[in-house]
């Protein structure tokens, strides 16, 4: 109607997700019977078939999650540490890890699955993979979002020919090096590989042959990931992180979490009452993103914060402090990813997904997790049909950070899964994708539905802007020429992309629930191929 999506709701389970074929999966799974729980699994295997660019069992991630049964918020970390194995001492600018076998992590995502699944699932995991087995083995057609991401990364993994014979072999038609909408993709041996977990379970990968076969092709490509370092893998059950933003509380993963920068973000925007500014005027612009890079600088300067540290960062006082530099008015400076200024404007190498689900139980989760770069690290390891991530990309081995990573150490994720309550309820799941710019466009969709009242579709539609190191923005040109030249007289280097809607500015996934009626809401990003799906 009027050019708009439906509003997609539902009382018996909802799924959204980056890909309608991983949607139309969880549901599919909801339909049978299964939870939340076992939702997740065959959302997120399904994702590793038809948007292997971004995700991948063999990468990380973390939930945040209703145990309706509990009646409490409960977190999974499922981001490894950094392995034992890795030579840090090798490296010294973030560049030296973006592609190859040594920028290979340990891959988290499949333990995670399997846990939420052993915890409070009710179905096995042939069951639960199965929708991924048959998209693998029959073949899917590659969609719009897809065709880009092929189609950008070929020629770039081609400049690495160790890389690209395997990842081509893969992905593309013999002799091929492109994609075309709606071409099928057929992946036997990713089909064979999750078919041979369900059967045998996650120490296929963590103990067993298939990890063996992971760690050899790594070795013989230069890499140091062990057999050792995959048995170390543990997801791990954390208190959530919370604080109160107008009527609920934000709930999300605690450090090694890098979340807790959208958590103050909202402490800081919770002292101005932007619901009595115009929505994308000048006002409301430039107090959310002078909060916005304020709390980055934060995050920077005091990352993996202990339990006093955050206490204090979060607290009254401090806040106050970031809100009177808010109101002054001064041009902020400052970084927005690491330690050190590392990528120019308009150069975002994360590729994460997040999806959020409810069941008819009243479970409700969020879940964001990745592979880090496009097709991470570009590691296909032959005979698996897997990718491999590129997550010690995300460490920081500058020579003199204060932040830098250790082998053994927590390893600092930018990922922001949310739940929010609302007197004890759970009222919304909501996550983004986007490396460091999930921590600022969450904070956007967010005062879009809290604080103007937006419904859920339209605030995840509305206009968003990426904040960079030193004082650059871009912003999606929807925005009015004269708000954006008015912000820029205010300090800002902001520039509009060339389009109104760029997944740069993220790919949001929520689902909102009425506690008085049990109504889901479900919504889901137009910037990449989002769908919502109901059982």
């Amino acid at each position: 109607m009027d050019g708009r999506r439906p509003t997609m709701s539902s009382l018996h389970g909802m799924v959204t997700a980056a890909h309608p074929l991983a949607a139309q999966a969880g549901a599919r799974i909801l339909a049978q019977g299964g939870n939340v729980f076992d939702a997740v699994g065959a959302v997120a295997a399904a994702l590793n078939v038809v948007e292997p660019f971004m995700s991948s069992l063999a990468g990380m991630g973390s939930a945040t999650m209703w145990v309706a049964a509990e009646k409490r918020v409960r977190v999974l970390d499922f981001v490894p540490r950094v392995p034992e194995s890795f030579p840090i001492e090798r490296f010294s600018q973030r560049s030296d890890l973006e592609r190859g076998a040594l920028a290979v992590a340990p891959p988290g995502n499949l333990a995670g699955w399997c846990e939420l699944n052993r915890a409070y699932g009710r179905l096995s995991l042939g069951e639960i993979f199965a929708p991924a087995i048959a998209l693998a083995e029959d073949g899917f057609p590659i969609a719009e979002f897809g065709v880009v991401e092929f189609n950008e990364q070929a020629p770039l993994l081609r400049e690495r020919p160790e890389l690209y014979e395997h990842w081509a072999r893969n992905y593309l038609r013999e002799g091929g090096t492109s994609v075309a909408l709606g071409q099928i993709l057929h992946q036997p041996e990713l089909a064979a590989t999750l078919r041979d977990i369900a059967v045998k379970g996650p120490g296929h990968l963590y103990q067993g042959p298939l990890g063996e076969t992971i760690t050899a092709h790594l070795k013989a490509q230069g890499g140091t990931l062990t057999m050792a370092d995959l048995a170390k893998v543990s997801p791990n059950w954390r208190e959530p992180l919370a604080i109160a933003y107008r009527d609920r509380q934000v709930h999300l993963p605690p450090p090694a979490c890098e979340g807790f920068q959208f958590l103050l973000t909202l402490r800081i925007l919770d002292g101005f009452d932007l619901s009595k500014l115009e929505r994308n005027g000048i006002e409301h612009l430039d107090i959310v993103y002078r909060a916005i890079r304020l709390a980055a600088g934060i995050r920077i300067a005091h990352n993996n914060p202990g339990p006093e540290k955050l206490a204090e960062i979060l607290s009254e006082p401090f806040v106050e402090r970031l809100r009177a530099q808010v109101r002054d008015g001064k041009p902020i400076d400052g970084p927005t990813e690491q330690w050190m200024p590392q990528a120019p404007a308009g150069e975002d190498p994360g590729h994460t997904t997040s999806f959020s689900i409810a069941d008819r139980d009243g479970n409700l989760i969020c879940v964001t997790q990745s592979i880090g770069s496009p097709f991470g690290s570009g590691v296909v390891v032959p005979g698996t049909g897997l990718c491999l991530n590129n997550f010690l990309y995300w460490a920081d081995v500058q020579p003199g950070s204060p932040n830098r990573s250790l082998p053994g150490s927590e390893l600092p994720m930018c990922m922001s899964p949310t739940l929010s309550t609302k007197d004890g309820a759970p009222v919304l799941a909501l996550g983004t994708p986007g490396s460091y710019g999930i921590l600022q466009t969450q904070v956007q969709a967010m005062v879009q539905h809290v604080d103007f009242g937006l419904p859920l579709q339209d605030a995840i539609e509305a206009p968003r802007a990426r904040l960079w190191d030193g004082r650059a923005i871009e912003v999606e040109d929807r925005l009015a020429p004269a708000t954006i030249a008015a912000l820029a007289g205010r300090g800002h280097a902001i520039v509009p992309f060339d389009t109104g809607w760029t997944m740069r500015v993220g790919g949001m996934q929520a689902v909102a629930r009425d506690p008085a009626t049990g109504r889901l809401t479900g919504a889901c990003d137009p910037r990449r191929d989002g769908y919502v799906a109901t059982p």
